[in-house]
């Protein structure tokens, strides 16, 4: 099966499963989208489809005019009342949007709503850009913005194919909040950009986000620390990552290998991922 034809297939499987089936009569009106996701508002951006937005989630700030929409609050947190409120016509959102009961009641409010599938990679990218394309019902320029993210990735993947020397081992900390560090194992975000970057995620040993013990930092023996570039208690200096005990010893303390990345455009998955791949691989080919 070529490429465009099984993306086409993945997207019309995942409106399927979210949508009313007269959707596929065109039957729903996309004259007011909410999007719940800070990749799925960028797409509709890069799509030139801004106009039929009325609202977004707290995560949604890149381009900075989505954030001149009506903020309907964090995705995982969301109130019926608030995103009802904008009389949306359609929902785009990204998996894990909710809580269960906010979205029983928008569903019970009969608000066509389309999931968009989010997988951690560069084909993942592309089946949401033809998802949200097929929703709204500009096909043709959901294939010409995926033309144009899929060069981009030849071209990270091209150079990261010529890079020179063994791959950095990259540990993805989250949070050093209360002198815990939390960081990233396999299926996530972070793991899929290490991977576009061509790192290698220090952590394999399990799935998802966790605390990790001394022994396993020390395991890990990360070359780089990645972590996104915010403030509050969840953010961390140089100083003051490389100074915890157990990271003291790691070849990243000790070369001062700290890589800070804006959060959206690390793991949003979205059309700048390509942008996002390049800017880490760079950063871990600066490093000695």
């Amino acid at each position: 099966m070529k490429r465009r034809t099984l993306l086409r297939a993945l997207a019309t499987t995942a409106l399927a499963s979210a949508l009313p089936m007269t959707a596929f009569a065109d039957s729903y009106d996309t004259s007011r989208v909410v999007a719940i996701g800070g990749a799925t508002t960028e797409i509709v951006y890069a799509l030139g489809e801004e106009s039929r937005l009325v609202a977004r989630d707290s995560t949604s700030t890149f381009p900075a005019a989505a954030e001149k929409l009506t903020d309907i609050g964090y995705m995982r947190a969301l109130a019926a009342e608030g995103v009802l409120s904008v009389q949306p016509t359609l929902i785009l959102s990204e998996p894990g949007a909710g809580p269960p009961e906010t979205i029983s009641v928008l569903q019970a409010a009969s608000v066509p709503m389309v999931v968009v599938p989010a997988p951690f990679s560069a084909d993942g990218v592309l089946t949401k850009i033809t998802a949200i394309g097929d929703a709204l019902g500009v096909p043709d320029k959901a294939q010409a913005l995926n033309d144009q993210v899929q060069a981009a990735f030849d071209d990270v993947a091209l150079q990261v194919d010529q890079s020179e020397g063994a791959p950095k081992r990259v540990l993805f900390v989250l949070s050093t909040q209360g002198g815990r560090i939390m960081a990233s194992g396999t299926n996530t975000a972070a793991d899929g950009i290490i991977s576009l970057a061509g790192g290698v995620n220090a952590i394999d040993q399990f799935e998802g986000y966790r605390q990790l013990t001394a022994e396993a930092i020390s395991v890990a023996a990360p070359d780089v620390v990645l972590m996104m570039d915010r403030e509050g208690d969840h953010s961390s200096t140089a100083e003051a990552l490389f100074a915890m005990p157990e990271m003291s010893t790691t070849p990243a303390a000790q070369a001062g290998a700290l890589v800070k990345m804006d959060g959206l455009l690390l793991l949003g998955f979205g059309p700048r991922t390509p942008q996002a791949a390049q800017t880490l691989h760079d950063a871990l080919q600066g490093q000695s």
